[in-house]
């Protein structure tokens, strides 16, 4: 090929990616909006500021979607992150030095030629949000360099236009934690981009989308999670948390959500989008007081009240979760909402006796769980989601309960089993 017709391949590439940042500069504005109005409301006396939370949520979250790590083109996972709907509590904060995190960061550093090359001159979109679009791509496993595509290593690749503060500063943070934290159970961050304004991030490509897309059916290709595999999810997560919760690394990860949890080609659950992690309290603090980020429906009423930010406000998100996953209902369904009620709501009344888990749980799995696990893995989910932060167990401590768990399932299968062949 010609220098000539490469250099227009280029700049055509380059001006889709411009393309696409003012699209997302127009979606930036209307969330700037629902955040003012939210935080509004959330003026109110603090009797209701929890009803305000629980009901808003799936009103306002279809507003706009802001993009995971995940999915494929049609179907994506790569959701918009500002279903959130962020509550911004803002507090004056040292912000972090650019310069500094990314010369202590041992990411590559791709040119934007390098990206255009891998991603077929951003052709190839796997989602959009506020802040950017999602695109795939391939590269060499050993160098990463642009590969043949549909050979080496997939890509996704997550563009943010230069004029979104918010959007800028979560691609630092993704830089600073994911640069420097490296877990099975974390998304793997393989490097960024920084062009003049144009700022991407290149994540290894989880083929199997998003937790919420297999939960919740949204796509004709997904089918239902078996049991065995929603609670190895669940456990998989746990673990990613537990290591962020670690004197270690000592993070909140503050977005814990079935769209930010992403399932690899042997369906291991791992963590992603860490746009609004923070460091946890040190030795002297009981908290972080902090902005209100997260998506509305996982907030835990402590930080979305008062915006006290603890490890066990990651733990309510995940009892959440959990939730989710045994129901195969989202904490912000329309349907819930109009009718008065959110899953928490609506569940809580069914799990106090075991006729009730049995109406509670997901119609998909009916069969292949035994009722002493169920119970459990709901009595874990009750205990994630106290109301008094105190009382909610540690991320260890969700591992260990997720294991005895698959532990019981598996003795008792097996002596069913046993017992089968006996008669």
């Amino acid at each position: 090929m010609s220098q000539r017709k490469t250099g227009q391949k280029y700049e055509g590439a380059k001006w889709r990616l411009m393309s696409d940042m003012r699209l997302q500069r127009k979606l930036s504005k209307n969330v700037k909006l629902n955040n003012m109005r939210l935080q509004r409301k959330l003026s109110n006396n603090s009797s209701s500021r929890m009803k305000i939370i629980r009901r808003v949520s799936g009103l306002l979250s279809f507003t706009a979607r802001a993009f995971s790590v995940n999915g494929d083109a049609k179907t994506s996972g790569y959701k918009n992150r500002n279903s959130f709907l962020s509550l911004h509590h803002w507090v004056r904060r040292k912000p972090w030095n650019q310069e500094e995190v990314l010369q202590s960061s041992k990411l590559k550093r791709f040119s934007l030629n390098d990206i255009s090359k891998a991603t077929n001159e951003f052709n190839s979109v796997l989602g959009q949000g506020g802040f950017g679009r999602v695109y795939k791509g391939w590269v060499k496993e050993n160098t990463f360099a642009a590969a043949k595509w549909g050979t080496g290593l997939g890509i996704a690749v997550k563009s943010l236009h230069g004029s979104s503060a918010q959007g800028y500063k979560e691609w630092l943070a993704e830089i600073k934690f994911l640069g420097e934290l490296s877990h099975p159970n974390l998304v793997e961050l393989i490097g960024y981009c920084l062009e003049g304004k144009q700022r991407l991030l290149v994540f290894e490509f989880m083929p199997h989308g998003s937790l919420d897309k297999h939960l919740f059916k949204r796509g004709s290709h997904f089918k239902p999670l078996s049991w065995k595999l929603r609670t190895s999810i669940a456990l998989g997560a746990a673990k990613g948390l537990a290591y962020l919760h670690s004197e270690e690394a000592n993070v909140i990860y503050r977005d814990l959500k079935t769209a930010n949890i992403l399932i690899d080609s042997r369906y291991n659950a791992k963590l992603s989008d860490f746009g609004f992690a923070k460091y946890g309290p040190g030795e002297d603090q009981t908290h972080v007081s902090t902005r209100i980020a997260g998506t509305i429906g996982y907030l835990a009423p402590e930080y979305a009240i008062r915006g006290y930010l603890t490890k066990k406000s990651d733990i309510y998100s995940f009892g959440v979760v959990l939730l989710e996953i045994l129901t195969g209902r989202s904490v912000n369904e329309r349907h819930l909402l109009e009718t008065g009620y959110d899953l928490i709501s609506w569940a809580m009344p069914y799990l106090t006796s075991e006729n009730g888990i049995l109406y509670v749980m997901d119609a998909e799995i009916k069969g292949q769980y035994t009722v002493r696990a169920a119970q459990g893995a709901f009595s874990l989910a009750l205990k994630c989601i106290s109301e008094d932060s105190k009382s909610r167990p540690d991320a260890n401590q969700v591992v260990q309960e997720l294991e005895q768990l698959q532990d019981l399932e598996n003795s008792e299968n097996i002596r069913s089993e046993t017992l089968q062949t006996v008669l």
